[in-house]
């Protein structure tokens, strides 16, 4: 049976209000922090507990906290990144609609351990309703006095804010979303100087993502040491997984990490399995940006090792034969669908989303939408596949910010694992482009 932290009460009717949640053991964690510890005591549990970012890029949280100045005179802040746009992804959502204040619990012990006194939430925008949610949360809490001034006689004031963005993928970027907040253009800065040391107004400013700053909740509650032996190895704890495709069950989950990837897929208490007389063909394990592989690296080997839902095993093999936990957005996929079609759809969702700044990404992104364009619809050619990986390759590592790995490793990963359905596309192209022109009524031919 699954460890339940942050969906415990998920279910609970009313947990989203103040009333239900305290009488199911909310807000004791700041109860905690502020009349037995200090902030520095804060962050040793963080360290002790081994979080690692639950956004995507998997970094300690606790070695993220120290490195902010605490010697400046400027003001410190914390800075929630709720812009949950990656493809595939949807358990920050959840979370935060269906029990806002686990997350509002969370800021308090973080911005107390930080210093912060004034908080901000940056919500993605397309998920409006949810800013009333979190605003009355928000609401809830200080009429109860765990927000605003001398918070529970501890001394330590603190105002939280939510801002609802334009909807722009790059602000999930913390840099890109410094700027936003700032009323500006979401464009990623150079680092360094890096937020930690010059962040929002050029403060000192921590950026977490939402499930990690929920989780500091319970590890306040049971003790870094406790959290720790969740999980596996450097993986501890719990990770919200959003699990869709062609699954039978979809949905988010909450898992011990370290938990075999085909337990998950099958097991009733999870994915409960590919939808009846379908097979697994290939699986995004970690939100669109991270490699697709094909079925037989997550099934056991043969002597029955399992390929593991944590940050070390499904990275083990590097991109030869590996992926990313990332943020958890796990995308199954049957024989059914069209890895080229797949691949040309990210594609595009990743050119439309670049901000432009670096030229590899604003030129790369464009050109591999196009040239992926023409093998879907049966107008490439076998140079097309390889000029695809070196396109990628100019991409990859050469842009301010990760979009351009984001939007490179999709493409070399497809081709690596799925070539063959790609060359189908050239040595077939009149089947293709009769099936496709089939389901595409305003169908244009595009010249590269």
């Amino acid at each position: 049976m699954a460890t339940k932290l942050l969906l415990e009460h998920i279910n609970v009717p009313g947990i989203e209000t103040y009333e239900v949640y305290r009488s199911k053991g909310g807000y004791r964690a700041v109860e905690k922090a502020l009349k037995t510890m200090s902030p520095d005591d804060v962050m040793e549990e963080v360290k002790k507990s081994g979080l690692r970012g639950r956004g995507g890029a998997g970094f300690p949280t606790g070695m993220k906290w120290s490195f902010l100045d605490r010697k400046s005179n400027n003001p410190r802040y914390l800075v929630c990144n709720a812009d949950e746009s990656e493809p595939g992804t949807f358990k920050d959502r959840y979370l935060m609609e269906k029990n806002p204040h686990i997350l509002i619990e969370g800021l308090i012990v973080s911005s107390y351990s930080l210093g912060s006194n004034s908080t901000y939430i940056y919500i993605r925008g397309e998920y409006k309703w949810i800013v009333g949610i979190l605003e009355k949360a928000i609401a809830e809490a200080k009429n109860a006095g765990f927000l605003g001034k001398n918070i529970l006689g501890s001394g330590f004031d603190l105002e939280i804010y939510v801002n609802n963005g334009g909807g722009a993928y790059i602000c999930g970027e913390e840099t890109a979303l410094i700027e936003s907040l700032e009323g500006k253009r979401g464009n990623p800065r150079i680092k360094p100087p890096f937020p930690a040391i010059s962040g929002l107004y050029n403060c000192p400013t921590v950026v977490n993502n939402v499930e990690t700053l929920a989780t500091v909740t319970p590890i306040i509650n049971m003790g870094g040491d406790e959290y720790a032996k969740l999980g596996i190895g450097k993986s501890t704890g719990t990770k919200l997984i959003s699990a869709c495709g062609h699954l039978n069950r979809p949905g988010v989950y909450e898992i011990d990490l370290g938990l075999p990837v085909d337990e998950f897929l099958n097991s009733d208490e999870y994915c409960g399995g590919i939808r009846k007389g379908h097979e697994l063909k290939a699986v995004i394990a970690g939100g669109s940006s991270v490699p697709i592989l094909p079925a037989e690296l997550f099934m056991r080997n043969a002597a029955g090792e399992a390929r593991l839902m944590s940050y070390e095993s499904l990275s083990d093999g590097g991109f030869a034969t590996g992926t990313m936990l990332g943020s958890g957005g796990f995308i199954a996929m049957d024989e059914t669908t069209c890895i080229v079609h797949n691949t040309w759809t990210l594609a595009r969702f990743y050119h439309h989303e670049s901000c432009g700044q670096c030229s590899p990404c604003r030129e790369g992104t464009g050109w591999m939408e196009k040239v992926l364009h023409r093998l879907e619809f049966g107008h490439g050619h076998m140079h097309d596949i390889d000029l695809l990986v070196e396109i990628a390759s100019k991409i990859e590592g050469n842009t301010i910010c990760p979009l351009g790995d984001a939007a490179a490793w999709p493409v070399a990963a497809a081709i690596r694992h799925f070539r063959d359905e790609f060359e189908y596309h050239v040595t077939h192209a009149s089947l293709v482009k009769d099936s496709r022109k089939a389901h595409l009524p305003n169908y244009k031919t595009v010249t590269v």
